[in-house]
């Protein structure tokens, strides 16, 4: 599994893509029809129109970087099929590249103390 280290923005790209697509024209699609910037360091996830495979693309400061990912079984938890991204934390993430419905993955709030 991949496992950035950082703190990385996580974007999904709802709608599926035309997997013949390398690494700049995914750039392309995040530049023209998100209105985000595909070199700031965040990483973006493309679906196929098949649920089981994902393509991903990252500027890690020298270069842009691209992943791809066949995932046996029943494929990938996708979110619904619309158009635009959704942001994702960490978590979600790692459930989403492992198969995992990330849906279920909800972040832990932990409150400030008051006093010491």
């Amino acid at each position: 599994m991949i496992a950035p280290a950082g703190n990385f923005k996580f974007y999904v790209a709802t709608k599926p893509v035309d997997f013949r697509k390398g690494m700049d024209g995914l750039a392309s699609i995040v530049m023209n029809e998100f209105d985000l910037d595909p070199f700031s360091g965040a990483i973006f996830i493309f679906r196929s129109k098949r649920s089981d495979r994902l393509k991903l693309i990252v500027w890690d400061g020298t270069g842009l970087v691209m992943t791809y990912k066949r995932i046996e079984g029943r494929g990938f938890e996708w979110p619904r099929i619309q158009d635009g991204v959704i942001s994702l934390n960490k978590s979600q993430f790692e459930a989403l590249f492992e198969g995992l419905d990330w849906k279920r993955v909800t972040p832990r709030y932990t409150r400030r103390p008051v006093a010491a």
